[in-house]
């Protein structure tokens, strides 16, 4: 039942505004049972027996008629400010609207009036025994079920139904406001402050201890964050004893709205999980709280802010119950509902000081990965955890990132790096089309392709559109990742032709596959499949002026594997030649590879992975700005800006050649929050028109490079496309060496300036500049500065 109102004026240093004094000065009313039947009677027109429900400051009674005819009447504090209780009814009949389904105790109109005339139609009021003032006096629906059940008899599910109830509550209210919304209560923790001096009354000095201890930490670590919080109007004690239960222990009644105020959003875990977890300990308290806040989140899920100080709430309630208790129980000995206050309340400060707040916010659900930890630390559970054949981190001080924003990521401290690497986030680290998206979805459904859904269908149309007109890419396969969509290009290559031969470039990769590991000369230490043969990218550094505008080496590779009694199956081409150390081929040098693919009786896979999506500044595909058509496209990467998905677009008669003998299907593949991922993708990228983008802030960001050149004698090449961009670094321009311990000192620079960048290329000496498309011409500023500060660094240290 309710529990609000102010201790008095001074302790909260102002004129209480509610009544014509405080409602927890004043006493209760004192009517008797029979004196309760009587006003139900006479007022309105209910005859039956009362029986005395437990409450703080106001009287409730259960009007019984003994034919099934029910009510509750509640005579409220003399103290009772008129307006407040107006806006409970104007509340629950809001609710009523908002969310019909929710069980909510509904007031009944005094009879004779108009209840279209407003809130004052509920209430009337009665003039208390011997004198003792005036009380309003409301009549609520009987809702079925029983009230004030154990905490204990509520089990898993139970509490997922409760958590799931309140965040219903809240919702429901969103709407709702009310100018006395903006009272004070001690129960409505921002006021926690108003708790010191009732503190005081806490006669045990270690408890007392603990109290303060937590109302210092609200004060210096939750009050701060207090605007960033979701606020509304909320019910404010959505506790156990205001919900009634059925035999299933499901809510089947939400009663007592004499709490409400103005307030954050997630008060109201705090008070259901004050009101469950108090009887519980050990793992089956932590288990408790994360039933009933799994609930509340599958309807109203939580912000990273709120969730960072839930625990806090939680203690600061447990805080303010046990403080208001201690004056209260002094002043009313006899009312056990206010003494019940404390049993619930010290278990949970007790163990909010045993664990200590982090511990509790991470136990309690609130854990974030946004703290300061001993790199040390984490690159040792990494290692015991994920084992030697992990690439290590990048850079000779890993970075501890834990958020990321457009262009940016951050650390635990707050540190910005400028992401210049990573082509996942091709339309920004999480960007909030995608992201939301996703989110959307996953809270709907996620499930596979063995069932229809239209997210997957509009994608593969979407890609099958993206196609150039007449290529005859007409069919999409779904999986998981590029490695996957290689892997499945692969097998439609070897049943399509009946080959097993595989053409690659020099220093390819293509995934990470038993098969595709084979595929990509990247990952060979000294073995050489002898089913693979490779031939060099058009170098445009390093090669003759004809490998740039021909393919000749293709046939020479084809032949060597048909020495070994082998004919290729698939060529796989990255576009860009990214690991290969970045070249940007000539369309005729594309023409003519393509050519001599198909003279070598194998199907042409583009490999759109890494250079895909708009990459390249003039279309959403390299190989469509080289007028070329595939046999087969790989995407993946940052098909879902992050949320693993790729795909292959390929012919129909190719698909057809497959499923003649077998079928194919990926359980990951294509399931919905992957499709709508994939969908927003494309969507940001045409409404932010990230391809035109790419093209004029890659190119102003090259031209930028270049200038660089003129100072660094270090700068052997610029090369690249959109904003996949290549600065070779050699030891110097006449032999044109490669020096990659120089690029390796740049990026690890680079780093501690903070802009991330990477390497490629067989020696690991061509700086590789690969942002997300929202880069702009502020942040190619940057990272020039940078750059230009890095190889000065990086070169004066190697003298």
């Amino acid at each position: 039942m309710a529990r609000g109102g102010l201790p008095s004026a001074a302790i909260m240093g102002r004129e209480p505004g509610i009544g014509t004094s405080d409602v927890l000065e004043v006493d209760p009313p004192t009517f008797s049972e029979a004196e309760a039947a009587e006003v139900a009677e006479r007022v309105f027109g209910v005859s039956g027996s009362a029986a005395a429900l437990a409450s703080e400051r106001d009287q409730n009674f259960l009007i019984d008629d003994g034919a099934g005819g029910r009510g509750v009447m509640k005579i409220s504090n003399s103290a009772e400010d008129a307006a407040i209780l107006d806006m409970e009814t104007e509340a629950a009949l809001h609710l009523k609207r908002a969310d019909p389904e929710l069980p909510v105790a509904m007031p009944r109109p005094v009879p004779g009036s108009d209840p279209t005339g407003g809130a004052g139609a509920y209430r009337t009021t009665v003039e208390g025994p011997n004198g003792s003032g005036s009380h309003h006096v409301r009549m609520f629906d009987h809702m079925p079920g029983t009230p004030s059940v154990s905490a204990l008899e509520l089990d898993h599910d139970a509490l997922w139904d409760l958590g799931a109830v309140v965040a219903r509550l809240g919702r429901a209210l969103r709407g709702f406001f009310h100018p006395r919304a903006g009272r004070v209560l001690l129960w409505d923790i921002q006021h926690a402050a108003g708790l010191r001096p009732l503190a005081a009354a806490i006669e045990d000095p270690r408890r007392r201890a603990i109290v303060e201890r937590v109302l210092d930490r609200f004060e210096e670590q939750v009050l701060p964050l207090w605007p960033q919080l979701r606020a509304q109007v909320i019910h404010g004690d959505a506790s156990l004893d205001n919900m009634l239960t059925d035999e299933r222990r499901r809510v089947s009644g939400i009663v007592d709205f004499g709490d409400m105020s103005h307030t954050a959003l997630a008060c109201d875990i705090s008070s259901v999980w004050a009101s469950v977890l108090g009887e519980r300990s050990g793992e089956e308290f932590f288990r408790a709280a994360a039933a009933l806040l799994d609930g509340y989140q599958t309807v109203t899920p939580l912000e990273e802010v709120e969730l960072s100080v839930i625990s806090d709430l939680l203690a600061t309630r447990a805080a303010a119950a046990v403080s208001i208790s201690a004056v209260r129980v002094a002043r009313y000995p006899g009312n056990d509902y206010i003494a019940s206050f404390e049993d619930e309340a010290w278990p949970v400060l007790e163990l909010y000081a045993e664990l200590g707040p982090e511990e509790a916010s991470r136990r309690l659900g609130g854990r974030t990965w946004s703290r300061p930890v001993p790199i040390d630390g984490l690159m040792e559970r990494r290692r015991e955890g994920l084992g030697s054949a992990l690439t290590a981190p990048s850079y000779e001080q890993p970075l501890h990132l834990v958020a990321g924003k457009g262009v940016w990521m951050f650390d635990p401290e707050g540190r910005r790096y400028l992401d210049a690497y990573n082509n996942v986030p091709v339309a920004g680290h999480c960007n909030p089309r995608v992201t939301e998206a996703l989110v959307r979805q996953a809270r709907s459904l996620n499930t596979n392709m063995r069932y229809l859904h239209e997210a997957v269908i509009e994608l593969a149309e979407r890609l099958v559109d993206s196609m150039p007109a007449g290529s005859g890419l007409d069919m999409v396969m779904m999986v998981n990742s590029g490695s996957e969509a290689n892997d499945l290009a692969w097998r439609l290559a070897r049943t399509a032709t009946q080959n097993a031969g595989a053409i690659v470039s020099d220093y390819a990769y293509h995934g990470i596959s038993a098969v595709m590991a084979d595929l990509s000369p990247e990952e060979w230490a000294t073995r050489r499949p002898g089913y693979v043969e490779t031939f060099p990218p058009p170098d445009s550094y390093r090669g003759a002026p004809e490998r740039l505008e021909h393919a000749a080496e293709l046939a020479h590779a084809a032949g060597q594997l048909a020495d070994r009694g082998i004919a290729p199956a698939a060529v796989f081409v990255d576009g860009a030649f990214t690991s290969d150390g970045i070249f940007r081929p000539s369309p005729a040098y594309m023409r003519d590879l393509v050519a001599r693919v198909r003279e070598a009786g194998a199907l042409y896979v583009a490999d759109e992975v890494q250079v895909g999506h708009g990459r390249t500044g003039e279309h959403l595909w390299s190989f469509a700005a080289a007028g070329i058509v595939p046999d087969v496209v790989t995407i993946g990467k940052p098909m879902g800006n992050g949320y693993p998905v790729a795909a292959i677009i390929t012919r129909s008669e190719i698909v057809d050649r497959l499923a003649g003998e077998t079928s194919f299907f990926s359980t990951f593949g294509g399931n919905p929050p992957a499709a709508v991922a994939a969908l927003a993708v494309l969507d940001a990228i045409r409404d932010q028109e990230l391809v035109g983008r790419a093209a004029s802030i890659g190119e102003e960001l090259r031209r930028r490079i270049e200038e660089l050149a003129e100072r660094h004698v270090a700068i052997g090449d610029v090369r690249g496309w959109g904003l996949l961009i290549g600065v070779e670094l050699v030891v110097d321009r006449e032999s044109r060496s490669p020096d990659p311990e120089l690029a390796d000192r740049v990026v690890n620079a680079m780093r501690d300036r903070g802009v991330l960048i990477g390497r490629t290329g067989r020696h690991e000496n061509v700086l590789k500049v690969r942002p997300p498309l929202v880069f702009g011409p502020e942040h190619v500023d940057l990272l020039v500065r940078a750059l230009d500060d890095a190889l000065g660094a990086a070169t004066a240290s190697a003298r």
